[in-house]
């Protein structure tokens, strides 16, 4: 018998917080405005070049740069919606994006794992994808599913095939940002519309979601932008994710890297609305900075106070925001390092409410998974949630009688008050895990306990053996066209 999943448990914040002045707002979505208008992004595409023209954009055809004036912007954006749903397997898992509720995921799509058995380091295959998802579907903190490595053991098609292993291992919604070009992508919509059962129930509630990164400075990826307008016309969500790192190729301070890349984002959520208007879109912005003294990438600074001035920006748009979270640049799961640089990450997220969040369970910047690293970082996650909860005062909570019966000098324990409420007082953590010994036990040791009692004993409803069929159907075929 199978482990029942923890339920659902997003966060919903009792504060807000703002990292940017509506004026600061304004101020950043002029300059992007001026940018896509006066300087233009580059869309290597036929495709994309020829719906902007019909549009009426002005085109450079032998740069293919487009060059977007402000009110074209507001048109096309005026059919994006502001909230969508993500669909799932199990329609009880649905995810409907609103304010003030934000839905964690899983982070990918690292190369490289420390495996589950000898504990040795080496390259992801596909198996992996489907014991993280399994790991990911009992976890109230993983709203949805994002592979989180690659399916290397598949070659060009491993994008589809972390696609079949993610939903013949979890029931919940999936999110890739591997799978990419026109023929890629018609295979993932087919296979989604077999989950879905029917193409009507797949544009109601896609059981798929993509993520496509920009290429900094102010280019889009030709294989990345042409799947997304086959995602587009099948109303599945995409999300267009831009990464500038500050002082190579993004200006060296936060607001000029902030201006860019939003306008990397932005002219991408156009072409889509443009070519299927009402596509759902949304938008994400993760800035890194290079070191001066190396160039080495590093994707957490001391100075991280505008990490999520982004989520601003997007609803400033008037869409949703993908937000980052996690992610460390340590080289291994439960060090300090590990622990201090996104400790803050999901609390921060909170108080500025984006609607979706990546970044859990992988280290050494993105690439490496060690199993572990999930439940550490669902223990910061549920740290976050709690802080973010509004204190509960009422007549119960306030234990007046309680109070007056043991009066000074007393202790509580024998009051039925007590009994009520001691079990569930105190929240355990993974350092709070009592041994044998009655003394606590070291986190990791816990997480890496816990993923092992998941894989053991939790197994998600099976995909049907028709649907299961079918998907092999398409992966043979994708299999022999593009490998």
């Amino acid at each position: 018998m199978s482990a029942e999943r923890q339920p659902l448990q997003p966060l919903q914040s009792a504060y807000r917080l703002n990292f940017v002045s509506k004026e600061q707002l304004d101020l950043l979505q002029t300059a992007t405005l001026e940018i896509m208008e006066n300087v233009g992004v580059r869309f290597p595409s036929q495709k994309a070049l020829t719906i902007f023209a019909e549009h009426g954009a002005r085109v450079d055809w032998e740069k293919q740069i487009v060059y977007l004036k402000p009110d074209q912007v507001f048109k096309a954006l005026s059919t994006a919606p502001r909230y969508f749903v993500m669909g799932a397997r199990d329609a009880s898992l649905d995810l409907q994006l609103q304010d003030g509720v934000t839905y964690f995921t899983t982070d990918g799509c690292g190369v490289e794992t420390i495996d589950f058995e000898t504990r040795q380091r080496r390259p992801s295959c596909k198996d992996d994808v489907g014991k993280m998802a399994r790991v990911s579907d009992y976890l109230g903190s993983i709203g949805f599913y994002w592979p989180m490595v690659s399916a290397q053991d598949f070659k060009r098609t491993a994008p589809l095939h972390e696609l079949d292993a993610s939903w013949n291992n979890t029931v919940k919604h999936v999110q890739s940002e591997t799978v990419m070009g026109e023929r890629s992508c018609r295979y993932a919509v087919e296979m989604a519309t077999v989950i879905a059962g029917s193409p009507e129930e797949r544009r109601l509630r896609p059981p798929l979601s993509l993520v496509v990164c920009t290429i900094a400075p102010l280019v889009q990826d030709e294989p990345g932008i042409e799947g997304a307008l086959v995602m587009a016309e099948a109303s599945i969500p995409v999300g267009f994710l831009a990464m500038p790192t500050l002082g190579t190729t993004a200006p060296a301070t936060l607001a000029g890297a902030f201006a860019m890349a939003d306008a990397e984002i932005i002219s991408a959520a156009v072409l889509m609305q443009l070519h299927a208007p009402g596509a759902p879109v949304f938008h994400s912005l993760m800035q890194a900075w290079a070191d001066p003294r190396t160039g080495a990438y590093v994707s957490y600074s001391q100075d991280s106070r505008c990490r999520y001035a982004p989520v601003q920006m997007a609803h400033h748009w008037g869409l949703p925001s993908l937000a980052a979270c996690y992610g460390t640049d340590a080289l291994e799961a439960g060090n300090w390092q590990g622990a201090g640089e996104v400790a803050l990450d999901p609390f921060m997220a909170g108080l500025v409410s984006p609607e979706i969040v990546t970044g859990m369970g992988l280290a050494e910047t993105y690439t490496l998974l060690y199993p572990e690293q999930l439940i550490l970082d669902d223990d910061l996650y549920h740290r976050a949630r709690y802080y973010l909860m509004g204190m509960e005062v009422n007549q119960e909570t306030l234990a007046a009688e309680a109070i007056r019966a043991v009066g000074p000098g007393g202790n509580f324990l024998g009051q039925k008050h007590t009994r009520e409420h001691f079990r569930t007082s105190l929240v355990r953590g993974v350092a709070q895990q009592l041994g044998p010994d009655n003394k606590y036990r070291q986190p990791r040791e816990v997480a890496l306990e816990k993923v092992a009692w998941i894989l053991k004993n939790h197994y998600p409803e099976p995909l049907e053996a028709a649907k299961q069929a079918e998907l092999a159907l398409i992966l043979k075929a994708a299999d022999a066209e593009l490998n």
